[in-house]
């Protein structure tokens, strides 16, 4: 805060000192000193300190100063003035909006006196922005700018026309420097305050007629666009819930205007157009002839035209005005007149320049009229394209409908004149807003009908080729001497390499055109069904976007890979040539190693492997989805019996989480050792073959046993996964000797054989009877002196 106070300081140390002819060249600086000073001077001036009451002080000091500034004699002293206006009101904000009014005042003064143009225009931009600043306050809008907006209107007017005083009209100014001044000010300013504009829209709208049909002289393009963005505009001022009825009523008469200044632009030929709108096919007039095509005052008001130069450029601006009618914001909604639109484009479009030479031509013109009507039709297509651009924006995805019939429209004027590059940059754009809505719905026909307009982008994209120029250079072989001599060029001796390199150098680099055609290849590869463009094609694509290494263009090919519908051959990418061309982009790198979800790149993290945790993990859920707890009830697994119940057999089979240690009893030794050594249970007839497949783990080692399929009951010293009634083995079978095992195992094999080889000889005993089991060591020994 004490740098801006002392910025401050030395801003009115120099406005006071310096004499006022010397102010101009600093009044950059003393500018930019202020902007610098914003916080000082948007903070309310409390003066409850010294300092602040310092401040205070200085901020009246400069206001008091360039008041009186504004007043000077001198013109340097107002144009300082003016500048530090403009900058002061910009920093300062409310603190400064709510004391302007002196301000305003000054500035209206300046534009009653005759100072340089260069004054008048900074004080029209100023004003501009004082009443651009205050609009957000209601109060300040109620005190300082509905009481001097009119005042400005009239004073921007003055400059740039003349009223008389028996007309309610205006007479533009033949030289007028503030033209797109004054109307870039009107254009800002309508919107916000169409109540203050409405007692001038007569006198605003015959400046605006006068502009727009302007003839001679022509006014240039800046000047052209924002008269008919404020043409547009007028609709703001008319009177309560009447702004979208006026909208319509004046792109109605725009319509009408382009369609009366065609039947006079177009009468060399025969047309084979016929509206739908009856009072259209009224509408032609009978014309002479014999007479110089021109026409008279039309529905908008404009001037009258001599000459078909004259009658195109009006054509032009008026399809200009009617896309300004699509892009500039409205007051309220506002109904389109989409089909008369389009029929207006179907008008222009149909006449199109003659491939074969053959044109049904008017025999009642000369053929030098004819002649020049054709060299100027690219002119007209390219503003009738530009509308059709401008009408699908504005629908945005409700174009749908006929979004063909424009399609088809521009595929007209590519075939016929896709020698203008003005034409085919103005179709690409066209087809690329088109692709983008109704694309994903296209069929294989309506692909394949846009492969000469993609030949074309890719021709357009790349450089012109030197091999054509060489080959026409090179004389023939077999035509006489005399014609090879005079076809050589000499120079081409002396330095072969001056003529490709300077091709290369003067060859031309169409900005516009190159860029309509990059966007359209990468519109083509994002929404066009990749499936229906051919090979062939889908190959020159990717070859032109890789000479020319378009990123954008790059990336939707990588994105949009070419799919074989044939089920042949390899789906191939450009991403190495990507990566190769871009390596540094974000985009290209998000695309060959996307961080979602992260990546880990090292062999572990934290210490230890992630591989290895997973690995036992998967072991431990596959030893428990495999090793079963055996069930509580006999199920006479060698006993014959019918075929058992699989919901029985999964209700009786209870999952027991690996990580629990399992108890030390026969049921949980048994369980381990048919877990570790799977045997082949064998049924009777009518009973199925389980097969169980489980990997060996490496920790315990069991001893071999036999397969169940070979032993017989008497010898069978296996332990089953689920108990076996006691009737089907021998009570005089011994347990096989077995290797030493752990201490834990002597008794799990001691209970193992019990279950075995306990005697159940009475056969009245239930099947579903539970055998008792002992887990008492010495139990094989009871049972051999029994």
């Amino acid at each position: 805060m004490a740098y801006m106070a002392m910025s401050l300081h030395a801003v009115n140390h120099r406005l006071t000192n310096i004499p006022v002819k010397q102010l101009p060249p600093l009044a950059s600086s003393l500018a930019a000193s202020l902007s610098n000073c914003g916080e000082l001077l948007s903070t309310p001036q409390s003066q409850k300190s010294k300092s602040e009451s310092d401040n205070a002080v200085q901020v009246h000091k400069l206001m008091t100063r360039l008041t009186s500034l504004l007043q000077d004699r001198t013109v340097e002293g107002r144009w300082t003035a003016v500048v530090l206006v403009k900058a002061l009101v910009e920093a300062g904000q409310w603190e400064i909006l709510r004391g302007s009014e002196p301000f305003v005042r000054g500035l209206m003064g300046i534009l009653a006196k005759p100072d340089p143009v260069a004054t008048k225009k900074m004080s029209i931009i100023t004003l501009t922005r004082i009443f651009h600043l205050t609009y957000q306050y209601p109060t300040l809008v109620r005190e300082i700018t509905t009481p001097s907006l009119p005042g400005f209107i009239t004073a921007a007017l003055n400059l740039i026309s003349i009223k008389p005083s028996s007309e309610p009209v205006r007479k533009l100014k033949q030289n007028a420097p503030l033209v797109d001044v004054v109307l870039n000010a009107f254009a800002e300013l309508i919107a916000r305050h169409p109540t203050t504009f409405r007692p001038f829209t007569g006198q605003i709208h015959s400046v605006l007629q006068a502009i727009i049909g302007s003839t001679e002289p022509t006014y240039p393009e800046p000047i052209l666009e924002i008269a008919q963005q404020l043409f547009v505009s007028l609709h703001n001022c008319a009177p309560k819930n009447t702004s979208g009825e006026e909208w319509k009523n004046a792109c109605r008469m725009t319509i009408s205007s382009i369609h009366a200044t065609s039947s006079y632009v177009l009468r060399a030929v025969v047309e084979q157009w016929e509206s739908v709108d009856p009072s259209l096919r009224q509408l032609s007039l009978p014309q002479n002839y014999s007479q110089e095509v021109g026409n008279g005052p039309d529905a908008l008001g404009l001037g009258s035209w001599q000459g078909l130069p004259a009658g195109v450029n009006r054509l032009v601006v008026l399809l200009r005005m009617l896309s300004k009618f699509l892009k500039t914001a409205t007051a309220s909604s506002v109904v389109v007149p989409l089909g008369s639109i389009l029929d207006l484009s179907a008008r222009l479009n149909m006449v199109t320049y003659p491939s074969d030479g053959d044109i049904q031509a008017n025999p009642q013109i000369g053929r030098a009229e004819r002649e020049h009507l054709l060299t100027e039709l690219p002119r007209i297509h390219v503003a009738s394209l530009r509308l059709l651009v401008d009408l699908v924006k504005a629908f945005d995805d409700a174009i749908l409908p006929v979004a063909q019939t424009i399609l088809e429209q521009a595929l007209w004027v590519f075939r016929a004149e896709k020698f203008s590059r003005e034409v085919r940059a103005a179709v690409y754009d066209l087809v690329r807003v088109l692709l983008i809505h109704m694309g994903p719905c296209m069929t294989k026909q309506g692909v394949s009908s846009l492969t000469a307009v993609l030949r074309s982008c890719c021709h357009d994209l790349l450089p012109p080729s030197n091999n054509q120029t060489a080959a026409a250079e090179k004389p023939d072989p077999k035509s006489k001497s005399k014609s090879s001599q005079t076809t050589v060029n000499a120079d081409s001796f002396l330095n072969p390499g001056l003529k490709p390199g300077r091709q290369l150098s003067s060859s031309p680099s169409f900005t516009d055109l190159k860029r309509a055609a990059s966007e359209l290849l990468v519109a083509t590869l994002s929404h066009a069904p990749t499936e229906l463009i051919t090979p062939a094609l889908r190959a020159e694509i990717d070859r032109t976007i890789i000479m020319t290494s378009d990123k954008n263009a790059m990336l939707a090919s990588v994105l949009n890979p070419f799919t074989n519908m044939q089920g042949r051959g390899v789906s191939t990418s450009i991403m190495p040539f990507v990566a190769r061309s871009y390596p540094a982009e974000m985009e290209v790198e998000a695309l060959i190693r996307p961080r979602m979800p992260v990546l880990i790149n090292g062999p572990g993290a934290n210490g230890y492997s992630a591989t290895d945790d997973d690995d036992e993990e998967a072991e431990e859920k596959t030893e428990a989805m495999l090793a079963p707890e055996p069930s509580t009830e006999a199920s006479g697994f060698l006993k014959p019996s019918s075929t058992p119940s699989l919901h029985q057999d999964m209700m009786d089979v209870e999952m027991t989480p690996a990580t629990s240690s399992p108890p030390l009893n026969k049921r949980s030794y048994a369980q381990e050792v048919e877990a570790q050594n799977p045997a082949h249970f064998v049924t009777t007839e009518g009973a199925q073959s389980k097969k169980v497949r489980v990997e060996p783990l490496e920790t315990t080692k069991t001893p071999a046993q036999p397969s169940l399929g070979a032993a017989s009951p008497a010898t069978f010293t296996g332990t089953a996964a689920i108990s076996v009634p006691s009737s089907s083995i021998t009570a005089t079978a011994a347990p096989q000797p077995v290797a030493p095992m752990t201490t834990s195992q002597p008794r799990a094999v001691a209970a193992a054989a019990q279950t075995t080889g306990d005697d159940d000889d009475d056969d009245d005993e239930s099947d579903d009877e539970m055998p008792i089991l002992n887990i008492d060591p010495d139990t094989d020994d009871e049972e051999e002196d029994e």
